[in-house]
């Protein structure tokens, strides 16, 4: 058992990357994490939410999921985040969260969170790495450790595993191509045995 403290923060427009924050609480919580699963803020336009079928249906899905806050960083040892790709980048939803964590930057508290990343993406090569990388971008300005799967099990030779994080290709019916449920606790399950490494060296 470990008392490591995970929050899962996730944007989803069609449902993935909730699907795979729900993969990555499971993975957690078996290795005996702690685990807070938190949506950040919608920017969209109710009125262009309502007009797509998928996108109406996540957000109904997600309604009792809180959204993350700078409290909640703060209470985390460990976080992974879960991203869909908008055009090699991280969706703009999870952006203006990660930039309104400032205060949380300034006064110290992003140092020596142990962090991790997974993106969708609706094209084999879409950006999904891309997307994991910018995100560790803003990683390093925070001085948190970042923990990648690199390849550390069987499973990432599979489809979706990779060294930089969890992805996955998502065709035009809105599921997943690949088979990464594996990958995505394997992935939370490393972070989590980082996180627990780290925390004992600081006590």
């Amino acid at each position: 058992m470990t008392n490591v403290k995970l929050a899962i923060v996730f944007y989803s427009m069609g449902g993935t990357n909730f699907q795979l924050a729900k993969w990555a609480e499971e993975g957690a919580k078996e290795v005996g994490a702690e685990v807070k699963v938190l949506k950040v803020q919608e920017l969209a336009p109710d009125s262009v939410i309502q007009g797509n079928e998928a996108w109406k249906a996540t957000v109904d899905a997600t309604k009792d999921i809180p959204i993350a806050t700078s409290d909640d960083l703060e209470w985390a040892d460990a976080i992974i985040f879960s991203s869909p790709t908008r055009f090699g980048n991280i969706a703009s939803q999870m952006k203006q969260f990660l930039d309104i964590q400032g205060g949380l930057w300034a006064s110290g508290k992003t140092v020596n969170k142990v962090v991790s990343a997974m993106s969708s993406a609706q094209n084999p090569h879409g950006g999904q790495e891309a997307t994991i990388l910018a995100l560790y971008t803003s990683m390093m300005h925070w001085g948190a450790i970042i923990v990648p799967p690199g390849y550390t099990d069987p499973v990432l030779f599979g489809a979706g595993g990779n060294p930089y994080g969890t992805s996955v290709t998502v065709g035009q019916d809105g599921k997943m191509i690949e088979d990464v449920q594996g990958a995505v606790k394997h992935q939370a399950q490393r972070t989590v045995t980082v996180a627990e490494w780290v925390k004992k060296a600081n006590e």
